[in-house]
């Protein structure tokens, strides 16, 4: 099989969809991958470092996408991108289709075969591609939510540890999942007061047990951010619901209630956030404000710390690429139902009931289109 890998394109991208050892891996099982010039550079990759893995390097996108079999990203492929897909060829990304109808409408198109990072499961009901990630966003919250914090950036002005005779700061982390336990590790390590909300009973016992003390956790309820929110600082939204769109669990209303200058970082952002106020935002330009509340909502937040995140990603996805890769799309899902959760878009067909059901399109099973 051909494999692809164009350099990301969206706006601060720095990630690489296949790093060299991935590419010397699938070249020892005889397939062939094409990198595009330049791709691995904002990870750290130089073209000499795929070549050495046995890599071709591709003079431009529009060839990469045109000899490949199937293209591996990072990112959900822009609007350029899409149209140069085509029915047969696999694309093995990220998509976060639940908010975006255009992409969804572009991929239906395109007839090709659409397999999405987040959605791909494990034996344990996990999300294996999606964890490196959320566990690197989860890391990042806390930190970038500090930087949003300073006054010069349009924050309270409060550090998030405080200092003797100053308390800290107060940061309610909404998901105790990847993403949320991951921010609780850090800001507590950071001196913050941290409260973690979830609806999973065993999740907050086995939090409470790990942390040992070092922060609160409570039962998710509307009533229960609500009565917390004058009194945060930071709120990280961390919730998932695996393919769909993020619920909104704070309100424009409820930023009236807030400190002014207190910060809210929407983690949930590719998901379509969680927060009634989100909107995507860049590393470029990567806060604003509604209301006398700051917002920080990147959707690519791992992006930014491109060395860690490819690294890690790359060791998540290739036992799945190359499966794909050494047996064909349709023989390595028909063995693999967690690739097959993957499967969210075929033959201009839309396979994945939740995102069906976030934008009113119809869905077949996919299993199902297996047999198209």
């Amino acid at each position: 099989m051909k494999i692809g890998c164009p350099r990301e394109i969206k706006p601060q991208e720095f990630r690489v969809g296949m790093t060299p050892d991935a590419a010397r891996e699938a070249v020892a099982h005889g397939h062939e991958v094409l990198i595009e010039t330049a791709a691995g550079l904002g990870a750290g990759f130089a073209d000499d470092d795929y070549r050495a893995a046995g890599a071709v390097v591709a003079g431009s996108a529009d060839e990469v996408f045109a000899k490949a079999d199937m293209i591996v990203k990072v990112k959900e492929p822009q609007a350029g991108e899409r149209k140069k897909l085509r029915p047969g060829q696999v694309l093995f990304t990220y998509l976060h289709l639940a908010p975006d109808p255009e992409q969804t409408h572009d991929l239906l198109a395109s007839g090709a075969t659409c397999i999405a990072y987040e959605t791909v499961t494990d034996n344990r009901g996990g999300l294996p591609l999606l964890a490196p990630m959320s566990e690197v966003a989860g890391r990042l919250a806390p930190q970038v939510g500090a930087w949003t914090l300073q006054k010069a950036n349009g924050g309270r002005g409060v550090l998030l540890g405080g200092v003797p005779g100053v308390r800290p700061a107060n940061v309610m982390i909404i998901g105790g999942g990847v993403v949320g336990a991951a921010a609780a590790r850090v800001a507590a390590g950071m001196g913050a007061n941290v409260t973690v909300l979830d609806r999973s009973l065993p999740r907050l016992s086995y939090l409470d047990d790990i942390f040992m003390g070092r922060l609160t956790t409570q039962y998710a309820t509307g009533g229960a951010i609500a009565e917390l929110l004058p009194d945060t600082d930071m709120v990280i939204g961390a919730v998932l619901v695996p393919g769909a769109a993020a619920p909104k669990l704070v309100t424009r209303a409820q930023l009236g209630i807030m400190k002014p200058g207190a910060a809210l970082v929407d983690v949930a952002i590719d998901q379509g956030g969680c927060f009634e106020t989100s909107r995507p935002t860049t590393h470029q330009d990567p806060v604003y404000e509604v209301d006398g509340i700051m917002h920080y909502c990147v959707a690519n937040m791992p992006g930014a710390v491109s060395q860690t995140s490819t690294r890690a990603l790359g060791n998540a996805t290739m036992p799945f690429l190359l499966a794909l890769a050494d047996k064909g799309w349709k023989r390595a899902c028909a063995e693999d139902v967690n690739l097959l959760n993957g499967l969210n878009v075929h033959a201009g067909r839309l396979t994945y009931a939740a995102v069906g059901a976030a934008l009113g399109l119809p869905t077949i099973p996919a299993a199902e289109a297996l047999n198209l």
